[in-house]
C-alpha cells in the first residue's frame, strides 16, 4: 500500500490537471474558428505587408521600408528611415533586408555547430532584427507596428480595427473565420501570423535564383574576375569573409551568406543618424539600447548579427548604422581599418586618431581582429585594389533574377 506521502503526491499531480487553468496555447497551435490554409495565409500576408493604412499615420506600410524592388531593404539610401505617427521620427539603424531569414533559429548565447567540433561554444547567434531580440518571424512583425519611429499604433486594438475595415477585411475572415474580429487578441495573433507565412513564401524572399546559384547547379559560368572575386573572399589571408558569409553549399542546401553569428566590427559613427547628434548616445547592439534582456553583458557591447550578403549589391546602405553607400567603400574599410586608420575615423581633441569612434573606449576590446582585420598601422592591406574589384564582381553574382542568355 503506498504511504499517505506518495499518495498525496500523486492526487498533486491529478487534482492541478483538472482545476488549475489551462496554460495559454502555443503560438502556432490553431486557435482558429477556422483552420487557414497557408496559400490563404500569403494571400492576406501580402495584403497586410503593402497596407499603408496599418500605420498611425496612414503612409507607412511594412513595403515602405521594406521594398520588394531591393531585395526587401531599404527602398533608398538614407542610413535610416523616417516614421511614426507625424512621419517625424527617424529610426537608429539601416532597415535590414527580410530576404533569406526563413532559416533563423531564436537567439541563443551560446551556439554549438554541429557540423563542426560541437565541443566549442561559438557564442551568440540566430535572433531577428540587428540584435537578435526578434525570435521569430511573428515576433519580428510585431515590432514595427508599434514602435514610435515606424507604424507606431498605440495599441493591438488601433491594429485589428484598421484590419477590419480594410479592403481585404473579408478574404481575412474567410481564411480565419467569421468571427475573427470579435476576438481582438486572436486577430491580432491572425495579423501576425498571415505576415509570418508571407515572409515563408520562397518565390518572394528566398528564390535562390542567382547567378551564383545558377553556377553552383552547373547551369553557368563565372568569369575570371568573378572566380577571383570568390578566391579571395574565401581566402584567410585576402578578405576571409567566408569565415562569417559562408558561401559553400553544405548538405546540398545552398548557401546562406551568413552564420547568423554576431561581430563588432568598429564600424565608424555615423552623424546622418539624428540620434547620433547626442555625443553620450551610442547603439551598443546586443546590450543595448533597443534590446534590454543583455543589458550590462559587457562583452556583448558592440556586436551586431551577422547578415546575408545575398542581393548585397542592390543596397544603398551598409553596416548596422549605414555608415557606407558603397560596395567598394565597405571592403576598403575592411581592408584599412587597421592599416590606415586615418582614413576612416575623424581626429580626437589632441590629434590622435579616435579609431572605433562608435564604441566606448571600455569595450573596444570586443572589437574583431580577425583576418583581414589585425594589422598595424603603416602593414600592406590584406585586399589590394585589384582583389576589392573582384570581390565586387563576385558579390554582383548573388544577386536574385538571373535568367541564363538564350544562345
Amino acid at each position: 500500500m503506498p504511504s499517505w506521502a506518495s499518495a498525496a503526491a500523486i492526487l498533486g499531480a491529478l487534482i492541478p490537471a483538472a482545476t488549475a487553468p489551462a496554460a495559454p496555447a502555443p503560438f502556432y497551435a490553431n486557435t482558429f474558428e477556422k483552420a487557414p490554409t497557408a496559400a490563404a495565409m500569403t494571400a492576406v500576408g501580402r495584403a497586410l505587408f503593402f497596407d499603408r493604412s496599418l500605420s498611425a499615420s496612414g503612409k507607412m506600410a511594412c513595403a515602405s521600408c521594406h521594398d520588394p524592388a531591393r531585395a526587401f531593404g531599404p527602398p533608398n539610401d538614407l542610413a535610416v528611415q523616417r516614421g511614426g505617427a507625424d512621419e517625424r521620427h527617424y529610426g537608429m539603424r539601416a532597415v535590414p533586408s527580410l530576404m533569406y531569414t526563413q532559416n533563423i533559429a531564436p537567439f541563443t548565447e551560446h551556439f554549438f555547430d554541429d557540423e563542426g567540433d560541437d565541443s566549442i561554444d561559438q557564442g551568440p547567434a540566430g535572433g531577428r532584427m540587428w540584435d537578435g531580440r526578434a525570435s521569430s518571424a511573428h515576433d519580428q512583425a510585431r515590432l514595427p507596428m508599434f514602435s514610435v519611429f515606424e507604424m507606431a499604433n498605440a495599441s493591438a486594438d488601433a491594429v485589428v480595427e484598421k484590419v477590419r475595415h480594410a479592403a481585404y477585411a473579408a478574404r481575412f475572415r474567410e481564411t480565419f473565420g467569421g468571427k475573427i474580429f470579435d476576438d481582438h487578441d486572436l486577430a491580432l495573433k491572425a495579423v501576425l501570423m498571415a505576415l509570418e507565412t508571407f515572409q515563408q513564401s520562397p518565390a518572394d524572399f528566398y528564390p535562390y535564383s542567382s547567378r551564383y546559384d545558377a553556377w553552383l547547379r552547373r547551369e553557368t559560368s563565372l568569369s575570371a574576375s568573378e572566380l577571383r572575386g570568390l578566391a579571395a573572399f574565401n581566402d584567410p589571408a585576402k578578405g576571409n569573409c567566408a569565415r562569417c558569409h559562408p558561401s559553400a553549399m553544405r548538405e546540398g542546401a545552398f548557401p546562406q551568406f551568413t552564420d547568423f553569428g554576431y561581430a563588432a566590427v568598429g564600424a565608424p559613427r555615423n552623424l546622418a543618424i539624428p540620434a547620433n547628434a547626442n555625443r553620450r548616445y551610442y547603439d551598443l547592439g546586443l546590450c543595448g539600447p533597443l534590446r534590454a534582456d543583455l543589458a550590462g553583458i559587457k562583452k556583448y557591447c558592440g556586436m551586431f548579427r551577422t547578415p546575408t550578403l545575398r542581393n548585397v549589391a542592390t543596397r544603398g546602405v551598409f553596416m548596422h548604422n549605414g555608415v557606407f553607400h558603397h560596395l567598394r567603400d565597405v571592403l576598403r574599410f575592411y581592408a584599412e581599418r587597421d592599416v590606415r586608420p586615418q582614413l576612416w575615423y575623424p581626429r580626437a581633441p589632441n590629434g590622435s586618431r579616435r579609431k572605433f569612434d562608435d564604441l566606448p573606449l571600455q569595450y573596444q576590446g570586443n572589437v574583431d581582429v580577425a583576418g583581414p582585420f589585425g594589422r598595424s598601422p603603416g602593414d600592406a592591406p590584406a585586399l589590394s585594389e585589384g582583389d576589392i574589384e573582384d570581390i565586387i564582381a563576385f558579390l554582383n553574382t548573388l544577386t536574385d533574377g538571373y535568367v541564363e542568355p538564350r544562345r
